[in-house]
């Protein structure tokens, strides 16, 4: 077997996190909340007395079987790094939604922000994308983009 499972964002306050992507991303709660510690976790993340707590929520769009997105905090955070849509590593998570403009003020309503406009791109064969970068309350990107055919 070879298949994608999850990604993980670790947050400052999980819970208010968690919340977030529910309420705003549609993301559903599976009953995957996690607590996890132990000398297994400490071999794993190269960290003494690692303590971590969160939850995986169901991307919105999938059976119960994953993806998920993984939010989870350790007891001692590091500082953040400004996320930059240029920064490497890990530059978004990408929603597909129907109304790009109304997802992104739900977005901003619930605490979160704008990276950039929102545009729209031709593509070939009378289709145009919706894009617009936003932010989570954490400061996490994401990518809002809707595709409908011109004809």
């Amino acid at each position: 077997m070879f298949r994608y499972v999850h990604t993980n964002i670790i947050a400052k306050d999980p819970n208010k996190l968690i919340a977030f992507y529910k309420k705003v991303l549609h993301c559903q709660s599976i009953d995957e909340k996690r607590d996890l510690k132990g000398e297994w976790l400490d071999k794993l993340t190269n960290l003494k007395d690692a303590h971590i707590v969160g939850e995986h929520l169901l991307l919105p769009g999938y059976g119960s079987d994953h993806p998920t997105l993984e939010i989870f905090s350790y007891d001692t955070i590091k500082d953040t790094v400004i996320a930059e849509i240029n920064r490497p590593g890990i530059a978004h998570l990408a929603f597909e939604v129907d109304d790009v403009e109304m997802i992104l003020e739900e977005i901003i309503r619930a605490g979160g922000g704008k990276v950039g406009e929102v545009v729209t791109a031709e593509y070939p064969d009378d289709i145009e994308a919706v894009f617009v970068y936003a932010k989570d309350p954490e400061g996490n990107i994401i990518e809002l983009q809707s595709w409908r055919n011109k004809r």
